[in-house]
């Protein structure tokens, strides 16, 4: 219903007034009102949790939204003016046309539908005006929403970021600051994640589209072949050419005119191995510039799905609360790569990390948290499901294997108990606990940031693992290739109690002949995020792929196929982490 207030006395009008504002939140509007009311067809839509006329008719997520929007207007249409669309609903309706550069479906917001209605309202009807300002009302409500936070609720596939302190009130949102828009890019770009490592993965996508869209049918349609064993540089290929033209196309090669007009190659010719060396590189694969199987494996893969992981990495970058944005500390699981950037957000340094294994559900989760300490030759807990399943049958074969391998027992108060039986340790009574050193399970150093999951950052004895390719090993803490060096990172600016620098040289002196189990607090906590996206745009604009570990991408494409309203609660399909059993 329409209030207008009249002039039937001054006090009578303040009155009014004063009892309104206390009901609603009342907006300026800036643009022309429109001269018929559409009140009672607007309250009847807005009412429904279900509208047929849209491509994904649930709006049961958003009804309580639409509902405060047009209540907080007296039912009055938004977004057309005597019978045509706004500039801000044209702006809107380009940019649903562009979602997909954005990493989103243009149809989740009813892209191939704007153009009829427009055409619609030329008929003046009630119906075709109200059903237009409603769907574009939910339409925009859900590409800011999407924007901001993401499509999918990530604690849907147990992950431990929270979304909620980002959200928007999207109903105060859009009449501030959406209806009379007139720069709609502008205002998408302050909904966005304020992140260069976003920005540089939007920028990929845009490049990887044209590239998907140029990519021939015929590569698809015929792979390159496959080969039992690694090729070098002269063996014999029967698609020498095709394999020199998808290195090129994929910029990781190089073919000059005389390489063009010769005969047909069916040899790995040179220029291909350099080409493989930049492409194996690039794609997480062992730098060889030979064509193994794995290779030839990622060649054939469309640039359609390499498009779609990019897509899946933006809407990862879109969980991430504001503080972990640009974090200094980030894992990245499918990588198996840790990078430390400064406090300006450029990279001071990347090194190897182990992560948990896929088998027996010892993934690492995925979550974003505060590093706060660190501790120098630290004592390994034996995590009680570790206990149970690894020491145990190996304490009842051999009752002296916990002293020869550096082990001992201990109360839940972490007091030694010398006698002790097996049947304590089994049923949890008794800890066991790895004393300080160099064979600790977890090396000579561990890095806080105490969380629900109990994974933390350490190093490690077995530092063969980091010459391997793929490295998901550990039971889901993440083993760090240089933990003197990140260190020194973390600790500098910072002096001891004596007052010496916390230097590369004074963590080498604590790491093999300090003080066991010493605590080192950071003076400032550091962001750290456990991340997990299969495409990572580096700051000179390489692209990186990397192999679906986990199954998070495909889990993710399955629910995005669904359309909205998209899920919020957790999977129970999803194995949550296990709290203590990590190392």
């Amino acid at each position: 219903m329409k209030v207008t207030l009249r002039s039937a006395g001054t006090v009578c009008a303040l009155t009014l007034l004063l009892c309104l504002s206390g009901c609603h939140r009342h907006r300026k509007t800036t643009s022309a009102p429109n001269s018929t009311d559409y009140s009672d067809n607007i309250e009847t839509l807005v009412a429904s949790r279900k509208l047929s006329f849209l491509r994904w008719p649930n709006v049961s997520d958003y009804q309580p939204l639409i509902k405060s929007f047009y209540d907080d207007r007296n039912n009055e249409i938004a977004w057309t003016r005597d019978g045509k669309p706004t500039p801000a609903a044209r702006g809107f309706i380009q940019a649903f046309a562009d979602a997909a550069s954005k990493g989103l479906s243009p149809e989740d917001y009813d892209s191939s539908r704007w153009s009829s209605r427009i055409q619609a309202l030329s008929s003046s009807k009630e119906d075709s005006i109200t059903q237009f300002d409603v769907a574009m009302t939910v339409s925009v409500m859900r590409f800011i929403s999407d924007l901001r936070i993401g499509r999918i609720n990530p604690q849907h596939f147990n992950f431990g970021i929270d979304v909620a302190n980002k959200k928007y009130n999207l109903a105060e949102f859009v009449s501030d600051h959406a209806v009379d828009v007139t720069d709609v890019p502008q205002l998408l770009s302050t909904v966005e994640p304020d992140s260069d490592l976003y920005r540089r993965t939007e920028q990929a996508l845009a490049h990887y589209i044209e590239l998907a869209r140029l990519q021939p049918t015929s590569a698809a349609a015929n792979p390159l072949p496959m080969v039992t064993k690694p090729l070098k540089t002269g063996d014999p290929y029967p698609a020498g050419n095709e394999l020199e033209q998808r290195l090129v196309f994929e910029e990781d090669g190089h073919v000059t005119a005389a390489d063009q007009n010769e005969d047909p190659k069916q040899i790995v010719t040179k220029a291909a191995t350099e080409g493989l060396k930049a492409y194996q590189e690039r794609h997480g694969l062992t730098v060889d510039g030979r064509l193994t199987p794995e290779t030839v494996k990622s060649l054939n893969v469309p640039m359609s799905r390499r498009v779609q992981q990019l897509q899946d990495a933006l809407e990862r970058w879109r969980w991430l609360p504001e503080p972990y944005l640009n974090p200094r500390l980030m894992v990245n699981l499918p990588e198996f790569v840790l990078r430390g950037y400064s406090p300006d957000h450029k990279l001071d340094f990347t090194m190897k990390v182990v992560v948990g294994k896929v088998v027996d559900e010892h993934q690492t989760p995925v979550f974003a948290h505060m590093m706060r300490y660190l501790v120098f030759r630290p004592y390994w807990n034996v995590p009680t499901d570790i206990a149970r399943k690894e020491l145990v049958p190996k304490m009842s074969a051999n009752r002296s294997y916990l002293d020869s391998h550096n082990f001992e027992v201990i109360n839940t108060k972490g007091q030694v108990i010398p006698a002790y039986t097996v049947k304590q340790v089994a049923q949890g009574g008794l800890m066991v606990r790895e004393k300080p050193g160099p064979k600790n399970s977890l090396g000579l150093i561990k890095f806080m940031f105490p969380n629900q999951y109990d994974i933390y950052l350490h190093s490690t004895p077995a530092t063969e693992l980091f010459n391997r390719t793929r490295r998901d090993f550990s039971h889901g803490c993440v083993r760090v290739q240089k933990p003197d060096e990140l260190a020194a990172w973390l600790l500098e600016g910072q002096k001891d109690k004596d007052g010496q620098d916390w230097n590369l040289d004074k963590v080498r002196e604590a790491l093999n002949s300090g003080p066991d189990n010493h605590q080192v607090n950071l003076k400032t906590p550091v962001p750290i995020v456990l991340f997990y996206v299969t495409a990572e745009v580096e700051e000179d604009g390489h692209v990186h792929f990397f192999d679906d570990i986990y199954g998070y991408d495909d889990k993710m494409q399955q629910v995005l196929q669904k359309g909205p309203p998209y899920p919020i609660r957790p999977d129970p399909a999803i194995p949550k982490p296990k709290p203590g059993d990590t190392v």
